[in-house]
């Protein structure tokens, strides 16, 4: 489980990233690359230490590529978001992580659990709240952003 973790992962987007860079960098324009991290890119989160241990890997790989491809004009960031309304989070496996006694876990059962890991009182976020952030970072209103960590969390890194 560990090395299918870090090599979907984070080996996946070392893969990605290396073939994407030359051609960004013989396109001479610039450009942007934004990699999906998690709340768990940024703390640990128990049980989850495969995971947690590949998404901090992609921030140091974002960190070191934002240095490396600033002389060509190309930005590296990451975003991090909390739970995410995809079915990786709404599935009984999930839902047992927030009720682990209940042999019937569900949605409702499971929600205030999800909402505890939040400092806003939502359970997850929606998938274009986290593309609203992508746009933002590869637009050029965020031309100036670099080598960051954007948290679309609902407070769940600072709790």
């Amino acid at each position: 489980m560990w090395k299918d973790m870090i090599d979907v992962n984070l080996t996946g987007v070392f893969h990605t990233a290396k073939v994407a860079i030359p051609k960004l960098i013989e396109q001479g324009e610039g450009g942007s690359m934004v990699f999906t991290s998690s709340i768990g890119g940024l703390k640990g989160i128990q049980h989850v230490a495969h995971y947690v241990s590949a998404k901090h890997g992609i921030v140091g790989l974002m960190r070191t590529m934002s240095n490396e491809l600033a002389p060509y004009d190309i930005r590296v960031n990451t975003v991090h978001p909390t739970n995410v309304a995809t079915i990786m989070v709404k599935n009984p496996g999930t839902y047992s992580m927030f009720v682990p006694d209940d042999p019937e876990p569900t949605e409702e059962k499971a929600v205030p659990g999800m909402i505890g890991l939040n400092s806003l009182a939502v359970p997850w976020v929606e998938c274009d709240d986290i593309t609203n952030a992508i746009l933002y970072l590869t637009s050029d209103d965020g031309r100036y952003v670099t080598g960051t960590t954007m948290t679309v969390d609902a407070g769940a890194f600072t709790k």
